[in-house]
């Protein structure tokens, strides 16, 4: 079977279908190494299906949100631990599909295999995803409910053929920015954030000591931000009123400022708890259910957490002056976490899809920061694009290295690094991509010294955002240096080879080219096993430059 596009042999030209409540008008134009399908639909469209071409026997499989994996699949492979997340947590997490996840293998928005790749170029009004449905691996995009009495854009679709995956990606990747009108920030974060050492028992007096411990020693922590993390606010959703033994926001602010940091703030403004003044004086805010009552998006902090309907005028009022308050107060770095929550299908305000509502919202948070650096995290990928500078790419990363056999497992230093891997072809094309912080303490952490340079000298290899989150003054000569080598690193632009596994599984080659600077090779050997790149023996868990 050759690939089919919207049911009909693909080749250049003009499309148009009928169904039974919509209609469809599409062009195939053709795109170097492929093709891009590009067109409108009208009407109350539902879930129509873009593509379809005989499933490969192995593909990269790609995860709507940032917590979720890219990894290799095959049409059989299943994620039983999706099961228990459905279940306990959210249905909403790693899809706006809900339970669909759990049949097979859902692929977000791209998948891509050896010689060649098929890919949505925009998420602004349907949900694009694809499924393997008996031998053939099908392109869907999900409207939901929606009704469109105007033509909108179809979301468009790249099919690359040829050449490695690597280079395929990074085709596709061009063109998404290209499609988004994407413009990189030059600013690219080195910094401190307060996480992966304190959590959620952050104190004031935490804070201060590590303030003073990088304003005192500049030479070893050449930070740029310092970034408070979740534990500073009275509720999730109160994210203007700070717990006592705090200063007010302002205060916080002055005191990072005064030792001449840019200040970041850390916020999940799409989500309030059960227990926030937020909810309890505005549920009408909320997303809804059937029944017109808040509907629970997930299960965090040990509460019910709802979702912001941002189509609310009042809740888009009040999201525009909660960002402008934060910015009014000082920082002007700003990390908007657990985003998802903001995409959740339900009853708004506004008949709109889930994905229109996500980015309403999101465009009210990058209009009210203006130029200052909004970094997202647990959020949509695709959709967020050109709304966000920065943008966490992989699980949360933690003090320990857990090799396991699939990505949807919870924090682990493994997934983070290998998620950063895999979606380098973001970075520079969609946003800055954050790997998640480096940890590179050699006391209070489970991490070998091994491991914490494979993840410190790959990160800064990929010229990615670099932000440590160790207590300070558990830093001794060897971290100092290893922070300092990552820094170094940086600048130049960096491929990463071994996706599907060339050279062994969990074996990558990071190759940095720049102008005037060298350039360099550096494996990356993530496996509990020792590895060999071009004659080279890689130790397990560890970093060699060739």
């Amino acid at each position: 079977m050759t690939t089919q596009i919207l049911g009909k042999p693909a080749r250049p030209g003009r499309i148009v279908r009928r169904f039974a409540h919509a209609r469809l008008e599409a062009v195939i134009e053709p795109t170097p190494g492929g093709f891009v399908v590009r067109g409108t639909v009208s009407g109350r469209p539902g879930r129509i299906e873009v593509f379809r071409s005989p499933a490969p026997a192995e593909f990269l499989l790609n995860n709507w949100q940032s917590w979720g994996p890219m990894e290799t699949a095959t049409p059989a492979t299943r994620f039983p631990e999706l099961e228990a997340i459905v279940r306990d947590y959210s249905p909403w997490l790693f899809s706006p599909l809900g339970a669909e996840i759990l049949r097979g293998p859902v692929s977000d928005h791209v998948a891509a295999w050896d010689g060649g790749l098929a890919g949505f170029l925009a998420s602004r009004t349907g949900h694009s995803f694809f499924t393997v449905e008996g031998e053939d691996l099908v392109g869907w995009i999900e409207y939901f409910d929606a009704e469109f009495e105007e033509p909108v854009a179809l979301e468009p679709l790249a099919v690359l053929d040829g050449g490695r995956i690597e280079d395929l990606l990074a085709e596709y990747g061009r063109l998404v920015k290209r499609a988004n009108r994407v413009r990189i920030n030059d600013w690219n974060p080195a910094g401190w954030c307060s996480w992966y050492h304190y959590f959620g028992k952050l104190g004031w007096p935490d804070v201060l000591e590590n303030l003073d411990a990088a304003a005192a020693d500049r030479r070893s922590f050449p930070f740029e931000v310092f970034q408070v993390d979740d534990g500073y606010e009275t509720e999730i959703g109160d994210w203007l009123s700070a717990k006592p033994g705090y200063p007010g926001l302002d205060g916080l602010a002055a005191a990072i400022k005064k030792r001449r940091f840019r200040a970041g703030i850390w916020a999940a403004p799409f989500s309030a708890a059960e227990s926030s003044r937020l909810f309890a004086e505005h549920p009408d805010w909320m997303i809804a259910g059937d029944d017109g009552r808040p509907k629970p998006c997930y299960k965090g902090w040990g509460r019910t957490i709802y979702g912001l309907d941002t189509t609310h005028p009042e809740a888009a009022r009040w999201l525009d002056e909660t960002v402008r308050s934060l910015r009014a107060a000082g920082f002007s770095y700003l990390k908007f976490d657990f985003l998802f929550a903001g995409a959740m299908p339900g009853t708004r305000r506004k008949k709109v899809t889930p994905i229109q509502a996500y980015r309403e919202g999101m465009r009210i948070i990058r209009r009210a920061a203006g130029a200052d650096f909004v970094l997202g995290c647990g959020a949509p990928l695709l959709p967020s694009v050109g709304l966000v500078d920065g943008m966490r790419i992989g699980e949360d990363t933690a003090p320990h290295w857990k090799t396991k056999p699939s990505g949807f497992q919870g924090p682990n230093a493994y997934f983070a690094l290998r998620n950063a891997l895999i979606r380098q072809f973001m970075h520079r094309a969609f946003w800055l991509n954050d790997p998640d912080c480096l940890l590179v303490r050699g006391r209070e952490i489970e991490l070998t010294a091994n491991e914490r340079e494979l993840y410190a000298l790959t990160a800064g290899a990929m010229d990615n955002m670099i932000i440590d989150s160790d207590r300070l003054a558990l830093l001794g000569p060897p971290g100092k240096d290893l922070l300092g080598r990552a820094l170094g690193l940086r600048g130049r632009r960096a491929v990463v080879r071994g996706l599907l596994g060339e050279f062994g599984k969990d074996l990558f080659l990071v190759e940095g080219q720049g102008k005037g600077r060298g350039g360099f090779r550096l494996a990356a050997n993530l496996s509990d096993g020792a590895g060999n790149v071009e004659n080279s023996v890689v130790p397990p868990r560890s970093a060699l430059f060739l």
